[in-house]
């Protein structure tokens, strides 16, 4: 009778911890969703009985993704690296630090081989005036890209020019020491539209950084406050940062 009781217990604390953090999981043991099973695994308690039922299940499910996906399939790697993980762990949660040291290495890796092919690996479709946002699709609304000529300029560097922007890259992600005047800044653009994310300082200190469709980039700036905007597929993107420590800028996300 105890035990069940501290299983009602323990029951009833996963119900309220997960109602506080606005996610439902009453119903997770009739998910068929990875990605749904995947944040109960990250969000829930330790000691929550489903765990066992349902971290064997999602695997098993990622396992069975991977071996039915399309070669060209941009998920596989996700779910490999998250089966990865949960053979070593109760979950996929990872800590802010573990997070940006996967993203630093995955960086330092690839500009590691741009630096060796003496080009950039970024594959984009160049942008022209044509290519337009679409804003009303039931008035079949329509704007021009008026950045096409300048994303193109911007990402059309010379090789001396790109061998002395990877090298800042890569000693930027090499330093760890926290006194640095610079840091790093990652922008990952999760739309389907080129951008320029123009970062504003105080003063007169302005970065632009052009990041290709469903592509990242990085740029090393100074440390300090700054407003960061961009026109994502015609929608206006701004918010203010303080840049202290190597960041990572998420836009176009859904």
């Amino acid at each position: 009778m105890k035990k069940v009781l501290l299983l009602l217990c323990c029951m009833f604390f996963v119900t309220m911890s997960s109602q506080k953090k606005g996610k439902d999981y009453s119903d997770i043991l009739k998910s068929k969703n990875i990605y749904e099973i995947n944040a109960f695994l990250r969000d829930a308690h330790p000691d929550d009985p489903r765990r066992s039922v349902l971290k064997p299940r999602v695997m098993e499910m990622m396992k069975e993704y991977i071996k039915n996906a399309h070669p060209a399939d941009q998920k596989v790697k996700d779910m490999q690296e998250m089966l990865a993980m949960l053979r070593r762990r109760p979950s996929t949660k990872i800590t802010f630090d573990e997070m940006n040291a996967i993203i630093k290495q995955k960086q330092i890796a690839k500009y590691k081989a741009e630096l060796a092919a003496k080009q950039s690996t970024t594959v984009y479709t160049p942008s022209t005036a044509q290519n337009t946002y679409v804003v009303n699709a039931a008035a079949n609304t329509a704007v021009p890209n008026t950045e096409a000529e300048e994303f193109n300029m911007l990402m059309a560097v010379s090789p001396v020019e790109h061998k002395n922007r990877t090298v800042k890259i890569l000693n930027s992600l090499f330093d760890n020491d926290p006194n640095t005047k610079e840091c790093i800044v990652l922008i990952q653009n999760k739309s389907d539209c080129n951008i320029i994310v123009r970062m504003e300082g105080v003063g007169t200190t302005k970065y632009r950084l052009a990041v290709p469709a469903q592509g990242e980039g990085s740029i090393v700036i100074d440390k300090g406050q700054y407003l960061f905007t961009s026109l994502v597929c015609g929608a206006q993107y701004a918010s203010q940062k303080t840049i202290e420590r190597p960041i990572m800028v998420a836009l176009g996300g859904h």
